[in-house]
């Protein structure tokens, strides 16, 4: 079973003509409410994908019952929630503009229970965005971790960022990220590639960067029309964790990533269009023809 920590949260997605910047306005040509928060997208993904999974997060008083509640559910995802009876659950409202550039306002809501949950101790997780300290605790005390901050990462300080990358196994960041990451932290790049056993780095339309044993792997992106870019990162990782937890090789998994990624940003909305195992893999076999054997 793969466990996936971090947020649930709704999504309140908005188009807009251009990303106003600072002392102006603009207006919204359209505005839909999605199931979403990055860990949710992830645990849905894997689940979509056949795989079990736990999520381990905080909801909301407003949860219990609702159309997302039975979409968990209906999933099979193991929900191993907080819940907070007397706030909303997490909301973020983003705006895409018609050139695809993005901002992201994040109401945490009942994801403050995150600084005083008990961490569990996981055998096989990814720590999504979260509470630093708490994903700080996941680390410490589970067998294999993946971890991505995220739009997360401003809430970090250098110390929990280095003792998360002293506990995990993988590195999940978009280029961006991973600049910050070194700024933050005071390396070079390449010092904090070596410092993890596996780093991945997406970079959007240029497809990702895998890095291991000191080698650089490029895995071009799958080209579709993509309607709206959010929660491609997402499905990037629930492919990959996917097809590394069935045993593949890392640079396999990459393209599985990249895979469901490009079922994501077919249609709006971060969960609106998983694919299942067998459609992920007739795309994979049409993009990078048969993957290789299964190594463990």
């Amino acid at each position: 079973m793969i466990a996936v920590v971090g947020h649930t949260a709704i999504d309140h997605l908005f188009r807009v003509p251009k990303l106003p910047g600072r002392h102006n306005s603009t207006y919204i040509t359209d505005h839909k409410v999605y199931f979403g928060g990055g860990a949710a997208n992830i645990a849905a993904g894997i689940a979509m994908l056949g795989e079990r999974c736990r999520l381990v997060s905080t909801v909301g008083g407003d949860f219990p019952g609702s159309d997302y509640d039975l979409w968990l559910h209906d999933l099979g995802i193991v929900q191993d929630f907080t819940q907070v009876k007397d706030t909303r659950t997490a909301t973020a409202f983003i705006f895409t503009d018609d050139g695809g550039d993005q901002e992201t306002f994040f109401e945490w809501g009942a994801s403050v229970a995150f600084a005083t949950a008990e961490a569990p101790a996981l055998d096989f997780v990814h720590m999504a965005t979260a509470d630093p300290d708490f994903n700080v605790r996941v680390a410490q005390t589970s067998t294999f971790a993946s971890f991505d901050p995220g739009q997360d990462l401003l809430r970090y300080t250098p110390d929990q960022l280095e003792i998360i990358l002293a506990n995990i196994d993988i590195l999940f960041s978009n280029n961006h990220e991973m600049d910050r990451m070194c700024e933050m932290l005071g390396m070079e790049r390449r010092a904090l590639v070596a410092s993890v056993p596996m780093v991945v780095t997406t970079r959007g339309s240029e497809g990702s960067l895998l890095c291991m044993d000191g080698e650089e792997h490029h895995v071009p992106a799958v080209r579709v029309d993509a309607v709206d870019p959010t929660g491609a990162g997402d499905g990037y990782r629930a492919g990959f964790l996917t097809a590394f937890r069935k045993g593949y090789a890392p640079i396999d998994c990459c393209r599985a990533g990249a895979v469901v990624s490009s079922f994501v940003v077919e249609r709006t909305g971060t969960q609106t269009n998983l694919p299942d195992w067998g459609r992920m893999l007739e795309r994979y076999r049409k993009v990078f023809g048969e993957p290789g054997k299964i190594i463990s």
